[in-house]
């Protein structure tokens, strides 16, 4: 049987290590594709810092900033170089999608249509080529301890501070990547989650 809910979803986890909800159908498309539109508007406006209705290489940039002092790291440190390397590089991409310059912006309207083209169009291919760099640069700034893995602390840091949620909020959520409930979060298990909150197949807001 298909279930909606996560909770449930997450127990019978496939041995493949697929997120079983993905296989719910025929409605989980339609639900999917309504929930992507809203998590990718939420995210325009979280990137669009100064709130004039565009984004720009310094909406990114003060994002990232954002992020780096939630984790008290300094911009020219490795891991901060790595997040700002991978966000100027996005807003490149996709600024290039639509026909606009490094130096540009993007209204709402050009940000949905440069990640339909650059990634929703594309499936999971595309994910992994536009922001799993951005993501997975985040992600290793929740492993603070530097063993590989992120913990329920660790992740609380990056959806409180960065996110905004609360930490109860942040538990539940990181109760619901845990899927083999070890406590423990590999990075990449951190990514495929955030992919799957991307694509509307995951309600849990995961907005890298």
């Amino acid at each position: 049987m298909c279930s909606r809910n996560p909770l449930f979803a997450r127990r019978i986890r496939t041995r493949s290590g697929d997120w079983p909800f993905r296989k719910c159908r025929p409605n989980v498309d339609r639900i999917s594709l309504a929930t992507r539109t809203e998590n990718e508007n939420k995210r325009f406006e979280k990137w669009d810092v100064n709130g004039d209705g565009r984004v720009d290489r310094t909406d990114y940039r003060e994002e990232g900033l954002r992020i780096l002092a939630a984790f008290g790291r300094d911009v020219d440190s490795p891991q901060g170089r790595a997040v700002m390397g991978a966000l100027m590089e996005l807003f490149a991409v996709q600024a290039a999608a639509v026909g606009v310059g490094p130096d540009g912006s993007l209204d709402r309207e050009q940000f949905l249509a440069a990640d339909q083209e650059l990634m929703f169009g594309r499936g999971d291919v595309g994910f992994d080529e536009v922001l799993r760099p951005t993501i997975a640069a985040i992600a290793d700034l929740c492993d603070t301890d530097r063993d590989g893995l992120v913990d329920r602390v660790e992740l609380r840091l990056w959806l409180t501070s960065a996110v905004g949620l609360s930490e109860e909020e942040s538990d539940r959520s990181f109760e619901l990547i845990d899927l083999d409930g070890d406590g423990r979060l590999t990075v990449e298990e951190l990514v495929t989650a955030v992919r799957e909150f991307h694509y509307g197949r995951l309600d849990i807001p995961l907005l890298g």
